[in-house]
């Protein structure tokens, strides 16, 4: 060995010892010292971020005492293995000290909001809710769905838990008391009743078909409606049918008498208080480690709708715990709900109920009463949401459980050891080669995950040639995932025999994928579910012999999501497309160009009609741009 050798083997011995103290003091650093750290906390109240070794945020969490709720995470015994797991990943603990126990909790809501911790609850919920509106100044006033700012005025009621409440609700409004619906635009140009008329759904004063006084009394009781008032509308079309009986006028009263049944019909199907309740009913269910959360919108004493939420929650375990880890996040947002009830009904004891209403006054300006123990009629929309939420939770538990009897189902299938965690499905849809697009839809334990899901849109192939553009969507996916956009499928299923799997077998080869099962599903010969053909793509293409039948379903389920996927994707394309103009992309012809053409011509059929000459003929249109011109469009 040479000294020069010798020095060097030296200096690799020195970096090995360097590198390894350094890895070693590294981790000594990084493993928290919860003793040291609990010495010096305070028992003041504040919140605590707990994070991970690359300083992210795991856990936001308040306290009335900080020492003693986190000391809690770090006794010996007695903690879920939920908690555990997030102990586990702790690196470093900081905390925030705070004045008092609501400033706390104000501030743990928006820490949540700003990092998204794993390990605690999140709301997914940004969306704005929907009104109906009744316009005011106009002499015809107009019934509409509205959904945004408030900034035309007049009356909007809501808001609605969902589009499709609004629209139950405008429909039966409608039908009942014939209030417009239509765009004033279209209102001022009619010279005749619309369809809507002819149906019975309008009184059509676009054309004066109704008088001034009638239709605002039309307009009364629909606001009477709205107002949750409906007791009052009912004697009051009483006593108008009555009137009109006397009269003589029988045509009339039996409008009144069909309003009035309408009205009981409708009044039958909810569970009415009387008086102008604004409550929600919230009910939580927990059960095997999933959680749900179910509202009931009680608004004007009537149930307008309601909604369930499924959050993601490590550390809950119990209905209790859930409602007070959700209640913060729902109400605690006095943007985003707008028409805050005046009192909420949970399904369970909240333990911090006094602080969670004292923060929400704070928070929204004026007290909202959090209530357990109720009775009547509260009592039975109590139950309602109970049911509906244990129920809800049922079958999700069910669907997921069914999932996965699946996907044990598709292993026993294939012979293979594991279960397949990941699956990928590709498909291709076109119009007779127009606006070619390949899907890729993603499938794990839990079903479809569409944040993976991805399309390709197809170019540089034969039109209608579904072996070349199965090649460039296969070759483009997993040209990225071996870039590390994605994890690699266990199974990649084809739509398609042993032409395709052909094709996409020797494109994973030349991307150097292994590990990938290759899985074709091939259509019988009278195309019906459950009579295809799986093959695997090794050696000898095995066709696999009577596959039971859940991995079928499972497999077709996520064919026909691939197959949806596609559709959706290339109508998007082909209809874009049709909306483009022939003119756009054609070098030297911007949007002031396009127009002098269109408007010289009149029209993009006579600028395709056009010569050479007759083009260079448009103001601001060279020779060489119009054989430019005539050349796109010929080639066309």
């Amino acid at each position: 060995m040479t000294f020069v050798g010798f020095v060097q083997q030296l200096i690799n011995f020195g970096y090995r010892l360097y590198e390894t103290d350094h890895k070693n003091r590294y981790n000594l650093f990084m493993t928290f010292d919860s003793q040291s750290f609990l010495k010096s906390l305070t028992q003041r109240p504040g919140i605590y971020q707990m994070l991970d070794a690359e300083g992210a945020v795991l856990y936001v969490g308040k306290a009335k005492k900080l020492k003693n709720r986190v000391s809690s995470y770090f006794r010996k015994s007695g903690l879920s293995l939920k908690t555990q797991a997030l102990v586990k990943r702790i690196a470093d603990i900081e905390v925030t000290v705070t004045e008092t126990e609501i400033e706390a909790l104000i501030l743990e809501h928006n820490l949540i909001k700003q990092y998204r911790p794993p390990f605690n609850i999140l709301m997914r919920d940004d969306k704005s809710y929907p009104y109906i509106f009744l316009s005011d100044r106009d002499q015809w006033p107009r019934l509409s769905f509205h959904r945004g700012p408030k900034k035309v005025k007049g009356t909007y009621f809501g808001p609605f838990p969902s589009v499709q409440a609004v629209r139950d609700s405008m429909g039966f409004l409608q039908k009942v008391f014939k209030v417009r619906q239509c765009e004033d635009v279209f209102f001022k140009n009619r010279s005749r009743p619309c369809l809507q008329h002819q149906i019975k759904r309008c009184t059509a004063p676009c054309v004066d078909l109704v008088s001034d006084e009638d239709y605002a009394a039309d307009v009364k009781k629909t606001r009477l409606y709205l107002d949750g008032k409906a007791d009052k509308i009912l004697k009051n079309l009483e006593v108008d049918m009555e009137n009109a009986s006397v009269e003589l006028n029988f045509e009339k009263a039996a409008e009144y008498r069909d309003q009035i049944s309408a009205l009981r019909q409708i009044q039958s199907q909810q569970v009415i208080e009387k008086g102008s309740g604004v409550i929600d009913v919230v009910a939580a269910a927990v059960m095997d480690g999933m959680v749900c959360v179910h509202i009931l919108y009680i608004r004007q004493g009537r149930i307008l709708g309601s909604r369930s939420y499924y959050p993601k929650s490590r550390l809950v375990n119990s209905p209790d715990q859930l409602l007070g880890d959700f209640l913060p996040l729902l109400y605690l947002e006095g943007g985003s709900r707008p028409d805050l009830p005046k009192e909420i009904v949970v399904s369970h004891p909240v333990s911090d109920v006094d602080l969670i209403t004292e923060a929400i006054k704070q928070q929204v300006g004026r007290s909202i009463e959090i209530r357990h123990s109720v009775r009547g009629v509260r009592s039975k929309w109590l139950e309602l949401a109970v049911r509906t939420a244990e129920q809800n939770l049922s079958a999700k538990l069910a669907s997921k459980k069914t999932q996965q009897q699946r996907f044990e189902s598709l292993r026993e299938t294939l012979g293979l050891d594991e279960i397949p965690q990941r699956l990928e499905c590709f498909d291709i849809s076109h119009s007779s080669g127009e606006a070619t697009v390949a899907s890729c839809v993603v499938f794990d334990a839990n079903g479809p995950l569409k944040s993976d899901y991805r399309k390709f849109n197809i170019e540089g192939i034969t039109q209608g040639d579904d072996y070349a553009a199965m090649a460039q969507a296969v070759r483009r996916r997993f040209t990225r995932l071996m870039k590390g956009e994605a994890k690699l499928p266990d199974i990649l299923v084809i739509d398609g025999g042993k032409g395709q799997l052909g094709i996409v077998k020797d494109i994973l080869n030349d991307l150097g994928v292994v590990g990938v099962m290759l899985l074709g599903i091939a259509k019988g010969t009278t195309r019906k579910p459950g009579l295809e053909t799986l093959i695997l793509a090794d050696e000898n293409n095995r066709v696999i012999a009577k596959p039971q039948t859940s991995a079928l379903h499972l497999l077709q389920q996520i064919r026909d999501e691939a197959h949806r996927f596609a559709i959706t994707g290339h109508k998007q394309r082909r209809d874009k497309k049709r909306r483009t103009s022939p003119l756009e992309g054609i070098a030297g012809v911007g949007p002031k160009r396009r127009r002098d053409l269109l408007k010289h011509f009149g029209g993009i059929g006579e600028v395709k009609k056009a010569s050479v000459a007759d083009l260079a003929k448009v103001p601001n249109i060279s020779k060489k741009v119009a054989e430019a011109i005539y050349s796109a469009l010929y080639n066309e």
